[in-house]
């Protein structure tokens, strides 16, 4: 439908004055130039920055339209999912560890607690790595040029990604820890991918502590217990070093068991799902989407294993699906898939979503430590008041307190494993008749 649009001397009729032109009368049932746009959502909201104190109320009000607006958008989902003490996932591509941003904004956002399991690349756990070792510091990662000299960086030794460069030294040093660490008797079984990462995670923490240095991703989410799932292993350094050993085995070296299982490891992501839907209070997840790639295929799929391959009744997408991506929608990749789109795959609720999703098209590396930091000053703002207000009052009065200050324990997922594993396996034992019959084999009864 066509929103009103005011008249100018452009559209006036031929041959007619500005001055002397009388359009139509309107009627009640037709009331021109007062008509509203149907489909119009809430009124605009443009309050003056200077009158504004708290940076989440700035997201609010200060961001009346255009991609502002989005951004708008993307804070309203995010402190109304957490606000209902909805269960987040989160989904991360690209270099977050080897730029530091880990440190800014996302251990941080992490550590209250908020959100279950992430979905990573195999090199944000590689580049994690690096920090921890005693031959880099800080200053080992520098600002360069994206468009300076490349040839020179590569005689000079310097690895680029983007804007940051580090000595090819770093690379290489890294690879001689987890070489190192893989060959250790824990890593030599067949394994999940949480399970491999949970044991890098403790591995790469007692290197920070002996070093002095920053809890880096991993550590911090071994502490927290929070699943770190990988959806392509195999593209990333962690496991190229696992090639090696593997390799060396066949030339004469050490036997290497180190091995990860694919099968239990998707059946471990859409046991957490399971819980999420069936064991939780809130009775709903959200995902925060981060860039693309398989990270976020990887975070999507449960709802269709669960729902198209194995059949579940009341198998429900994400809830909340809040995306940042910079890819653009017309080039059909997953990547740029809006959540509209998922809805026809089952991989989001498509009750609620025209309500409940968005997907901004921006890097998130600018937007993050704006909404991070917003997250965070609320809760703390949200904590202060309880001290003041006591918990009934708070509650009473800002009713997302509940879950905003949720226990920064968080769900612990990782220890749970079994637990939650045992549960999907009794429903999928439940609905075995059905599935040996649709998959053609014989029942072992």
């Amino acid at each position: 439908m066509d929103c009103f649009t005011p008249l100018n001397k452009a559209v006036l009729p031929q041959g007619k004055a500005a001055l002397s032109y009388n359009p139509p009368m309107a009627t009640r049932k037709d009331p021109i130039g007062k008509q509203p746009c149907q489909s119009a959502g809430a009124s605009l909201t443009h309050r003056p920055v200077n009158e504004v104190r708290h940076l989440d109320h700035l997201l609010e009000g200060s961001f009346p339209s255009f991609g502002g607006a989005f951004l708008r958008r993307i804070w309203t989902l995010l402190d109304e999912a957490i606000g209902k003490g909805i269960p987040m996932t989160l989904s991360v591509s690209g270099p977050v560890t080897a730029s530091g941003q880990h440190y800014a904004w996302l251990n941080p956002l992490l550590e209250t607690g908020w959100f279950g399991w992430l979905s990573v690349t195999d090199a944000i756990c590689y580049h994690d790595a690096h920090r921890a070792l005693e031959s880099v510091g800080e200053d080992s990662f520098t600002e360069v040029p994206i468009f300076g000299d490349d040839g020179q960086l590569r005689d000079e030794e310097i690895i680029r990604i983007t804007d940051i460069g580090f000595p090819e030294e770093v690379l290489l040093d890294t690879d001689r820890f987890l070489a190192a660490l893989l060959q250790l008797p824990a890593f030599q079984r067949r394994m999940t991918g949480p399970e491999f990462r949970y044991l890098l995670g403790q591995h790469y923490a007692a290197a920070e502590h002996q070093k002095g240095a920053r809890e880096g991703l991993l550590a911090l989410c071994h502490r927290k217990d929070i699943p770190i799932f990988v959806g392509a292993p195999a593209d990333g350094s962690v496991f190229l070093n696992s090639v090696l050993l593997r390799a060396l085995q066949d030339a004469g070296g050490k036997q290497h068991a180190f091995d990860l299982d694919l099968h239990e490891e998707v059946l471990e992501s859409c046991a957490y799902h399971y819980w999420g839907l069936f064991s939780e209070d809130a009775g709903d997840l959200g995902t925060l989407i981060l860039g693309g790639g398989v990270p976020k295929n990887f975070n999507l799929q449960p709802e269709p294993a669960l729902s198209q391959i194995f059949g579940i009744e009341g198998i429900r997408g994400y809830l909340y699906d809040i995306q940042i991506t910079t890819a653009p929608v017309t080039d059909g990749s997953l990547s740029s898939c809006p959540p509209a789109e998922a809805v026809t795959w089952g991989k989001v609720d498509k009750e609620n979503y025209q309500k409940t999703t968005e997907s901004f098209q921006c890097d998130y590396s600018i937007v993050m430590p704006f909404l991070a930091k917003a997250l965070l000053d609320k809760r703390a703002r949200l904590e202060r008041l309880r001290e003041e207000l006591g918990e009934s009052t708070l509650l009473e009065r800002h009713p997302e307190a509940a879950g905003y200050l949720r226990p920064t324990d968080g769900y612990r997922l990782y220890s749970r494993r079994e637990e939650l594993l045992a549960t999907l396996r009794d429903r999928i034992r439940a609905e075995a008749d059905r599935l040996l019959q649709e998959t053609g084999q014989a029942s072992s009864a």
